[in-house]
């Protein structure tokens, strides 16, 4: 670790000294990694997270995806999480709840992250599958999150959030093979964009991405590196894509779509915005499909054969499509 951002951490904690307990895991292509770190005399906390980016280092794409676009979109990315932890990560509350930062800095070509230990936190549960009250649980934290920064600007963020936007994905589009879904491409990225009703995506709303408590009742988030402006059935498509199979997603689509309006209308409420929670929920419901699409859109340019290109999304997309070219 860098010897200035070490003195930052024990100036902040009143810790004695860190102490490294073991690499929670590597960054996506090569980029650095993830550490607990112990602190030793602190009465802050007893561990916390580092997240050291180091942009110097190798990199090699699991998928073959190295070129300078994609290095250019990386090192964006770690600005934007840092800015988000500087500037906006406070205003979550416990409804949709992020890890607490400790300190940031960086030192030429390295970032670092000082973040709450969200295990020591009471979330110490990474789940691969999920039962149907979680999946509630998890589209509950999203629409407190969306409430939460419901007409907010994105500033120092993405101005469009998720890691597949239109705009930063012209190597995917070119590679897709779909000419239909690639000639409306524009105009689905288009169509989302042009929602009056805009918020802060958190841009990677996988399933990998929510902390549990043990007893599955409460979850936090982390990864927000591509978190900016955007509508939120963004993230409410791509979470349900991640968690759940294709029969799934079809049976299940209104009711966790019900959920998730139900708990955006009083989390509006509870924040006393002044958007129309029933405008809103026409608006987005109408986008939901598209915003599957659009994720879809880059998955056939990106990953040819992924698992989650099937029928339910094929079916959704030719519906999008066929109805941008009616209009």
């Amino acid at each position: 670790m860098n010897n200035q951002f070490k003195s930052m951490i024990l100036e902040k904690t009143g810790a004695e000294s860190l102490v490294e307990i073991e690499v929670i895991q590597s960054l996506w292509s090569g980029y650095g990694k993830i550490i607990r770190y112990g602190l030793v005399g602190s009465s802050v906390a007893d561990t916390i997270i580092i997240k050291q980016v180091e942009l110097s280092t190798q990199r090699k794409h699991p998928r073959g995806w190295d070129t300078d676009l994609s290095h250019q979109r990386k090192l964006r990315s770690y600005q934007v999480e840092m800015a988000w932890y500087r500037y906006w990560s406070m205003s979550c509350g416990q409804t949709c709840r992020v890890a607490s930062c400790l300190a940031l800095a960086s030192f030429q070509d390295n970032y670092f992250m000082a973040l709450e230990d969200l295990d020591a936190s009471g979330f110490p549960e990474r789940k691969s599958s999920v039962t149907d009250q979680e999946i509630l649980i998890c589209l509950a934290w999203l629409a407190n999150f969306h409430a939460t920064f419901i007409e907010e600007k994105p500033e120092q963020l993405w101005s469009t959030g998720t890691y597949w936007h239109l705009e930063t994905r012209p190597d995917e589009l070119e590679k897709l093979t779909d000419m239909p879904l690639k000639k409306a491409a524009a105009l689905i990225d288009q169509k989302l964009n042009n929602t009056c009703f805009q918020t802060f995506v958190h841009g990677d709303a996988k399933l990998a991405n929510f902390c549990f408590s043990e007893d599955g009742k409460k979850v936090a988030v982390v990864d927000f590196q591509y978190v900016g402006g955007g509508c939120g059935m963004k993230d409410v498509a791509y979470f349900i894509g991640s968690c759940l199979d294709e029969e799934q997603c079809k049976v299940k689509e209104r009711k966790l779509l019900d959920h998730y309006f139900c708990v955006l209308r009083e989390a509006l409420v509870s924040r006393q915005k002044s958007v129309n929670g029933e405008q809103l929920e026409q608006d987005w419901r109408a986008l939901y499909p598209v915003a599957w699409t659009d994720f879809h859109r880059f998955l056939k340019g990106w990953s040819p054969g992924h698992w989650k290109i099937h029928d339910y999304s094929e079916q959704l997309a030719q519906q999008v499509i066929t109805g941008l070219n009616r209009n």
